[in-house]
């Protein structure tokens, strides 16, 4: 390999780090996914869903959402960003803040139906459809977005590898003393 190659990798210690953070998002953003829904065990609308509960799905999509913008800023303004294989994450990391973006918008409107389902029941069937596209789209995006996070952290777990040839300097053993020169007798 090349000599450069050493100072294009990323520290090991910032790739596990990120790895650990990317796992943990990843994660947290499957959970939702899977936590939060709206239809009861009958697989229909509740008659009266709950605003608060819905309401709270788009709160809690929105901390999660910031929290991936803001881990896909922090990586953009690292010098690790411009190697190949920090491209390729940031790819991944902007694929997941655009996605996490998306999710609250389609849970606050979903609590929104959720207020002003009428007695019509052609209305209300309306607006029950309506509230289960919107609250299975947030959840989609729950789902892309941890797709996302995690092929980011696969990158960098792929390219640990790498490490192995390179290890760490203060790992490295300091090279052997020279014997004295033939011109350094001292008398």
């Amino acid at each position: 390999m090349n000599p450069d190659a050493r100072r294009r990798l990323i520290p090991r210690s910032e790739v596990l780090r990120l790895i650990g953070v990317l796992d943990g998002m990843k994660a947290m953003f499957l959970d939702a996914a899977e936590q939060w829904q709206l239809l009861d065990d009958t697989g229909h609308v509740p008659s009266t869903p709950a605003y608060a509960d819905l309401i709270q799905h788009a709160a809690a999509a929105q901390d999660l959402s910031r929290d991936v913008v803001r881990l896909a800023a922090d990586f953009a303004r690292s010098p690790h960003s411009t190697t190949r294989v920090g491209r390729t994450v940031l790819a991944h990391l902007a694929t997941a803040a655009t996605l996490s973006s998306n999710a609250p918008p389609r849970f606050a409107e979903t609590a929104e139906t959720a207020l002003s389902l009428a007695g019509n029941p052609i209305t209300n069937r309306y607006q029950a459809n309506s509230m289960v596209l919107d609250h299975a789209t947030g959840r989609a995006y729950l789902r892309r977005t941890s797709e996302s996070l995690g092929d980011a952290a696969t990158e960098l777990n792929e390219r640990l590898g790498l490490h192995r040839f390179f290890p760490d300097p203060s790992r490295q053993q300091s090279p052997p003393s020279l014997p004295p020169g033939p011109g350094t007798r001292h008398r």
